[in-house]
This record gives C-alpha cells, sequence and structure tokens, in this order.
C-alpha cells in the first residue's frame, strides 16, 4: 500500500484522510448550476477550499453528470486552463484535472497541473500514454457505460465483483505502461442505482484489498436525494458527511467533496475519536 503521493512538487502522506475540494468550471454542473462557470468566481472559491483545508483541489471543465453531452476539447482547455495557470502560483496545494479527454489532460499537466483523475478509469490508451509520461498519479475511477447513457438501466451481474474485476483489469494495463501511483475509485452514482451505491458503501474494503489508495466521491449525489427526499444538491450536506464517514470507516483515504470546511471538520472529529490509522491515540489532545 502507498503511504503518500508524490505530486511533482508536493507530497501528500496518506497518515490521514486526505480532502478533494471539487471545482466545477462548467455551466450545466447539477451540484452547482454553474455558479463557477467564471474565471474570478473560480479561482477565489478555490482559495476558498484551501484555505478551509482542501489537500488536493479537483478541476472540472464537462460535465459527468447522468444524461451530460460530450464537451469539445477546445471548449474544456477554454474553461480549465485559464483557472489552472493561475492557481498553480497562487494556492499551495495540488491541481488536479477532473478529464478524460488526453489532450486536456497533457495541456492542463504542461501548464503545471499535479495528477490526473480520469472518469473513464484509463480506458483511452492515449490517457495512459500521457499518465506515463508525466508520472503524475491518476485516479482511476470505474464508470458503467458513459455519461450520456450511464444510468439507463445499469445492471451487473455483481454490482462489487464486476467494479473489482475492471480495476483489476485497468491497474494490471496502467502498470504495464508504466503507470505506478494509482488511486482506485469505485464509482458512486456512475452507472449505479441507489441499491449499488449502497453496497458499494458497505463493501469499501473490497476495492482497498486492490493494494491502492481509495478515493470515495459521494458529495451532493442523487442517491442522498433519493434517500433523503432533498431534491436540491446543495441541501445534501448532511448525507454526504454521514457516507464519508461510513467510507473512512470502510477504508477511504480522499474523500472528493463540495463543502470543504464541514466535511474537513467532521473528518477531524471523526479522526480525533478513533485515534490515528495505526489504532494509536494522537499526541495533539
Amino acid at each position: 500500500m502507498f503511504s503518500e503521493l508524490k505530486c511533482r512538487d508536493y507530497v501528500i502522506p496518506l497518515d490521514r484522510t486526505r480532502i478533494m475540494g471539487i471545482l466545477n468550471v462548467t455551466p450545466d454542473s447539477f451540484s452547482d448550476a454553474g455558479q463557477f462557470f467564471n474565471v474570478e468566481r473560480a479561482v477565489e472559491h478555490a482559495h476558498r477550499m484551501a484555505e478551509e483545508g482542501a489537500d488536493i483541489l479537483d478541476i472540472g471543465g464537462a460535465s459527468t453528470r447522468p444524461g451530460a453531452d460530450l464537451v469539445s476539447v477546445e471548449a474544456e482547455l477554454q474553461r480549465v486552463l485559464p483557472v489552472i495557470k493561475r492557481l498553480v502560483s497562487q494556492v499551495k496545494v495540488p491541481i488536479s484535472i477532473d478529464t478524460y479527454q488526453p489532450e486536456v489532460a497533457r495541456a492542463c499537466l504542461q501548464h503545471g497541473a499535479h495528477m490526473v483523475n480520469d472518469v473513464t478509469g484509463l480506458r483511452n490508451p492515449e490517457m495512459r500514454q500521457v499518465v506515463a509520461e508525466f508520472q503524475v498519479p491518476v485516479v482511476l475511477m470505474h464508470m458503467l457505460g458513459e455519461p450520456k447513457t450511464m444510468q439507463k438501466n445499469p445492471y451487473y451481474e455483481d454490482v462489487i465483483q464486476d467494479i473489482r474485476k475492471f480495476l483489476e483489469g485497468q491497474i494490471r494495463l496502467a502498470k504495464a505502461e508504466g503507470i505506478h501511483q494509482l488511486i482506485v475509485d469505485p464509482g458512486i452514482g456512475f452507472g449505479k442505482t441507489i441499491h449499488h451505491n449502497l453496497e458499494i458503501l458497505r463493501n469499501l474494503r473490497v476495492f482497498k484489498s486492490l493494494g491502492y489508495p481509495l478515493l470515495l466521491g459521494t458529495s451532493r449525489k442523487t442517491f442522498i436525494g433519493k434517500i433523503t427526499g432533498v431534491e436540491n444538491p446543495q441541501d445534501r450536506l448532511e448525507g454526504t458527511i454521514v457516507t464519508n464517514i461510513i467510507g473512512i470507516m470502510n477504508g477511504a483515504d480522499i474523500i472528493r467533496v463540495h463543502d470543504v470546511k464541514a466535511c474537513k471538520r467532521a473528518v477531524q472529529v471523526y479522526e480525533a475519536i478513533m485515534g490515528t490509522r495505526d489504532g494509536s491515540l494522537t499526541s495533539s489532545f
């Protein structure tokens, strides 16, 4: 198991739960309705998340909500590059580019991004080549199909084992091409029913056993709204916090969230109660 992530000039020890703050530079995000589809507002929000305790900032310029259409490389770069260029010299945390387009990943890495978050799990050989070339950490996520169609009657023989087999296969491909800094993500909400999502949360340790850091992304997602009856994604904080804590209890190393301050505080309380990851009491109390 990796004890740290080497993100170019940054090293992130995995001695505690790490917070990945979400920054959607899109006009059609399910979670914030295009609130940060403006360079100045996006940069301001990124600074705020860093101040609130984000360990990584994950910047995306193409919505991956269910039913989302493909965004051109040119349009995606127009959205994210101005933000990344500003942030790499202004904030003191690694910048992740959330994209499944190799051309976008390459351009962002060339301009200083520190890691890649690929919702398609490195299925594109060109993306594997880019990551191997820059030797940065990459989030390898499971998604059934593609955003446009992923929520149309998703079906699995065995959701846990099917996802595990996919991740195992992609890990083998990545390692064969010289990619070793992998982070696995079972892809909550990406081609899954509410029951699939709950089953994944109950069985996260199956994915932890793959031997790589585990990322969990439940923030504001639809299944929380279905459970609680809350339609507005921005009002799903309580459910987000519960799923994050359950995820950490079951092995998550990184949680990807919109509400950094509240989620960070919840994690701090949980980890103070439980002690450090090796089971010893923290020395700061």
